[in-house]
């Protein structure tokens, strides 16, 4: 397990990182809360968090890196998600980089990737899980020596996976998820699973603001109704 006080941080501005990545680093340093969810975090309380929302190169191009928490776990059992998860004291300040070692840390923790060879270049405004209470800070980061990932505790990951970018910026790969709680919002079907929620939201609107997203039927409903 790694400590979160010997995380390193290596920070990137946009000219180090490859061109196809370059407008979402442009892009993130504009982009507002409210662009990103009608879901935005209270005055007070919350529980601070973090995500890291990491991008490299696979054989199939530009990747994202997911993983699908543990069926067994008793929140969010089955779902797939970025790694991260809430500050620690260790991981410093909430308002400076207390997100960004935590976003590396839980990473770190979930899937055994090095955090020396990750690069981050973002991070955008926090957002809120009202279902959970949690304000998530969302860590934009350039895998830029990729190490081997997989589960490191198999009670709460199921798998470590990657997803081309073109496979979910695809019409084919898309849809909008109809819980029966009455929740609606974007889906992604890619690598054996469905990705929705606050996951799914995230990835549709980078998708949209960094200029990769393709047209899509948002009539394609996919009803929820596996007791996800």
């Amino acid at each position: 397990m790694t400590s979160a006080h010997h995380v390193d941080i290596h920070r990137v501005g946009p000219d180090a990182l490859p061109e196809w990545l370059r407008p979402l680093a442009r892009a993130a340093h504009t982009i507002t809360p409210r662009q990103l969810s009608r879901f935005l975090p209270p005055p007070e309380g919350g529980r601070q968090s973090a995500v890291l929302v990491l991008f490299g190169e696979g054989p199939s191009g530009p990747e994202l890196l997911l993983l699908q928490r543990a069926t067994s776990l008793r929140a969010h059992a089955g779902q797939s998600s970025f790694p991260g998860g809430a500050l620690d004291p260790g991981d410093g300040d909430p308002e400076g980089e207390g997100p960004l070692r935590a976003a590396l840390r839980e990473a770190a923790e979930e899937t055994g990737l090095d955090p020396a060879g990750v690069r981050i270049f973002a991070t955008l405004p926090r957002l809120y899980i009202p279902v959970s209470g949690f304000v998530v800070s969302p860590v934009l980061g350039w895998w830029h020596e990729p190490t081997p990932v997989a589960p490191v505790d198999p009670a709460e990951t199921a798998r470590v996976f990657t997803v081309p970018l073109a496979e979910l910026a695809a019409a084919a790969s898309r849809g909008t998820a109809l819980h029966p709680s009455g929740y609606r919002g974007p889906c992604f079907l890619v690598a054996d699973t469905l990705v929705w929620g606050f996951t799914a939201g995230l990835i549709d609107r980078i998708l949209y603001y960094a200029g990769w997203e393709e047209p899509w039927d948002h009539r394609r409903e996919i009803p929820l109704d596996h007791g996800a």
